[in-house]
């Protein structure tokens, strides 16, 4: 067996013993209400977790060893909350958990080679653009109480701009790629920098303008500013030029300041998270029990099925880290932060070594856009920003949230499959990712 593989094996015992052990004792606690049949959905989410490790194994039994686990432990954990919660949703989450892993599996063996996918960059960046404007159609139901981003799927509601984000950074990478020689071409030289000319930042401007589409068309800075994320640091990445991170910044903000200036209720979000005291009858509770339930967490926590996380209106979903951060801690929500950290880390480091410069491009939008939704739900929960409509990856109850993170976990797992295995003397950066 592949070295790779023993340590994800290794690891996914640990995980497997946190969740069993996360899982009896929310299951005995004062508080809880998990009842003794959901015990099979658990192991349900043990077995799909082995299928996907065997998948992994046959298919690219040289691909990083860790990522696969680190996405596990927070699915796994994040499943005993959501039951916790609501046990009504065991089976559903259960469900959209294999069908998560069935995506997982179908984009390892589909996606043969990372750069097939570079011949379909039209056909992605259309579908992707496509499920942005999805939810705008006049027939379309969202389904009751949700705003324009969701789409009702008979029981179900998912977000079609969750799918667009694992689609549209290969037509990113794809376009930049094509078009790198050209984008890091100096225009005009001032002090100890040079100017790009106004028709080579085009597809910044191009960028910014449709994260600031968004943000007009959802009236929610969520799917506006992952994709903005995603368009500058493949940009930035893509031609080695800082300014272009500065330009980018100032284009979104200027517009962004406009779009809040301008439409209600994005001023609305903005005064909830700047004073939610002032809508303690409506969005301001929300923030607030929140708020409440990460204070009365401490260092420790309440302990797992001791907490009062039911005082949180959709807390299986939007708050879910205040309700670990209330029963876990500081220490247990650190530990979560630490696994995103991992998790952008180990991304980064396949972008870094893999062999081709489209590789790289892809590798780093895909670990942005987790990384970035990661970022801004947990920012939102901690009031260091407004609140958006996006789910923490992998923990909260979001089946179209869950379903397009495997499959980034899918594709990041093909494009290390092909890079060197890891070596203690490799010291150099491979010449595909030079060529950016």
């Amino acid at each position: 067996m592949p070295r790779q593989r023993v340590i994800e094996l290794t690891l996914l015992f640990l995980v497997s013993l946190i969740i069993c052990s996360l899982y009896a004792l929310s299951a005995h606690g004062n508080r809880s209400s998990i009842p003794a049949n959901i015990l099979p959905f658990l192991l349900i989410i043990l077995a799909l977790l082995a299928i996907g490790h065997a998948a992994i194994h046959f298919l690219v039994p040289t691909a990083d060893g860790i990522l696969f686990p680190i996405a596990g432990l927070l699915n796994g954990i994040g499943y005993v909350f959501i039951v916790r919660l609501d046990s009504g949703l065991a089976s559903n989450q259960a469900i959209w958990t294999a069908i998560a892993m069935s995506a997982f599996v179908l984009t390892i063996f589909c996606v043969r080679n990372a750069l097939s996918l570079k011949r379909h960059k039209i056909l992605f960046g259309f579908i992707g653009l496509s499920l942005l404007l999805l939810p705008l159609l006049p027939y379309i139901d969202s389904g009751s109480g949700k705003t324009k981003l969701w789409v009702q799927l008979g029981e179900f509601s998912i977000q079609p701009a969750e799918l667009a984000k694992v689609l549209l950074p290969i037509f990113f990478a794809s376009y930049l790629i094509e078009n790198r020689e050209l984008l890091t071409l100096g225009g005009k030289g001032f002090s100890t920098f040079t100017l790009p000319e106004i028709r080579h930042i085009r597809p910044l401007g191009i960028g910014s303008l449709i994260s600031l589409l968004i943000l007009i068309v959802y009236q929610d800075p969520g799917f506006s500013l992952i994709f903005f994320f995603i368009s500058t640091v493949l940009l930035w990445v893509a031609t080695d030029r800082l300014i272009y991170l500065g330009f980018g910044t100032l284009f979104y903000t200027v517009g962004a300041l406009a779009c809040f200036s301008i439409f209600d209720s994005l001023q609305d979000k903005i005064s909830v998270w700047l004073d939610p005291w002032d809508n303690t009858a409506d969005a301001g509770y929300q923030i607030l029990q929140s708020t409440f339930a990460l204070a009365s967490g401490g260092l420790t926590g309440t302990g797992p099925g001791i907490g009062s996380p039911q005082r949180i209106p959709e807390a299986e979903t939007d708050f879910i880290f205040a309700v670990l951060g209330e029963e876990l801690g500081l220490m247990g929500a650190t530990a979560i932060l630490i696994s995103y950290l991992l998790i952008v880390g180990l991304g980064y480091r396949i972008a870094i070594r893999a062999h081709t410069a489209f590789e790289t491009l892809l590798a780093a939008g895909l670990t942005t856009a987790i990384g970035a939704q990661a970022a801004i739900v947990i920012a939102g929960v901690l009031r260091l920003s407004p609140l958006t409509e996006l789910q923490i990856p992998f923990m909260a109850y979001g089946p179209s949230s869950l379903v397009s993170n495997y499959i980034i976990i899918g594709i990041l797992l093909r494009i290390s499959q092909s890079t060197p295995p890891i070596d203690p003397h490799y010291s150099s950066i491979t010449n595909g990712t030079r060529s950016v």
